[in-house]
């Protein structure tokens, strides 16, 4: 309840039994009733206009009122309408706050062109051989958004941990669930390589951990120039997950089936044994904070080169041995697969400069198919 709301609401009704001092006061009820809630201010102004139907005021802040109600209700009930497709509230906002709206131009059918907004079809044409580095960089990065962030944890062959988020980051397959990072050279060390690749090619292992909005300063703060064998986790204050052999029995929360984790076990065809729902296979500590968390092991790796012949980035391609998701943003598809929750999962993506994105709004799209047998385009959804 606004608190001026109920004020205002004392003072009028008191006011009531003097159609004067109460008509010198209506119109600033309006004006402070309406930011609160357009319902009460219809039916304060309707009881002005019930007290004196020939005052001018009262009718004027009826009708307005009125209006601004019928208002408020029409667009209640245009965002709240059902997508029969998809069977969610567009635009709803549930206990955390949907996310979900419409779609930008929900009226496009094919082969309507959809043109860019603006005044002209001017280009700037960009020859990357022709600019230099220093130009390039923020030209790529400012139009490759929003990228994912990989937030990179490794170990050394002595055991010092080291923490890094990577947006040239992605995965490049399901099956075997497989992760691409792009490690550009270092100009802070002598051999040019970062304290990540460093360590991924000399233990072969890696945990990518998703950021989030709840830790991204403190995730944020790993992006410093330290020194090598500094733990960057130590640093920000993040939290390293013990493996689960350092685990005591009260702690091993998701193998008593209490717990926070929820971990994605590899087939069975593969070489790889797990015995427990929460065990390890890396050596790398996870980042208790984040809600994602994959295992991963290299599988290979790819050098960039400039005309020179300099290798400028590596690119890490690993595969994802085992995944754990936290039950707080744990969701199911339709089919009753396990995925994570937009709406409670809040990533982190990268723009350019020192930009990051949130995700702010969300609509679905059903893909165009047509199946061997089909004559006509379809629209189906790919939910399963």
């Amino acid at each position: 309840m606004c608190p001026v709301r109920t004020q205002r609401r004392r003072q009028y009704w008191q006011y009531l039994p003097n159609k004067l001092t109460f008509h010198a006061h209506i119109s600033s009820q309006v004006l402070v009733t309406t930011s609160c809630n357009r319902s009460d201010t219809f039916l304060i102004a309707m009881a002005a206009l019930s007290a004196d139907q020939s005052r001018p005021l009262a009718l004027a802040a009826a009708a307005g009122a009125g209006l601004l109600y019928t208002a408020q209700q029409l667009i209640k009930a245009i965002t709240r309408r059902r997508d029969p497709a998809l069977g969610r509230e567009a635009g709803s906002s549930g206990g955390n706050g949907s996310l979900w709206q419409p779609n930008p131009n929900p009226k496009w059918q094919p082969p309507h062109k959809q043109p860019a907004p603006f005044g002209s079809d001017e280009m700037h044409t960009v020859d990357p051989a022709k600019l230099p580095t220093d130009a390039m960089y923020p030209l790529i990065i400012s139009a490759v958004v929003p990228r994912p962030i990989g937030f990179v944890s490794t170990q050394n062959s002595e055991g010092r941990g080291n923490l890094a988020p990577y947006s040239y980051f992605n995965v490049m397959a399901h099956n075997p669930p497989t992760v691409a990072i792009g490690c550009s050279a270092s100009r802070l060390r002598s051999h040019g390589r970062k304290d990540t690749l460093v360590n991924i090619l000399e233990t072969g292992e890696f945990v990518v951990n998703i950021m989030s909005e709840w830790f991204v300063e403190a995730a944020n703060h790993c992006c410093g120039n330290f020194d090598y064998g500094e733990d960057e986790m130590e640093l920000s204050g993040l939290t390293p997950l013990p493996h689960d052999n350092e685990r005591s029995a009260e702690s091993q929360c998701a193998v008593a089936g209490r717990g926070c984790m929820m971990t994605w076990k590899p087939p069975a065809h593969t070489s790889l044994d797990c015995n427990s729902t929460s065990c390890d296979h890396v050596k790398p500590r996870r980042v208790k904070e984040s809600a994602v968390q994959m295992e991963c092991v290299l599988r290979t790796t790819h050098e960039v080169k400039d005309s020179s012949g300099t290798v400028t980035c590596v690119i890490v391609i690993g595969e994802v041995v085992l995944m754990h998701v936290h039950e707080g943003v744990a969701g199911k598809s339709p089919s009753g697969k396990l995925i994570v929750d937009i709406n409670k999962y809040r990533p982190i993506s990268r723009l350019g400069g020192n930009t990051y994105g949130r995700v702010a709004g969300l609509f679905d799209l059903p893909r165009p198919d047509r199946g061997p047998t089909q004559q006509k385009l379809q629209y189906t959804s790919t939910a399963s």
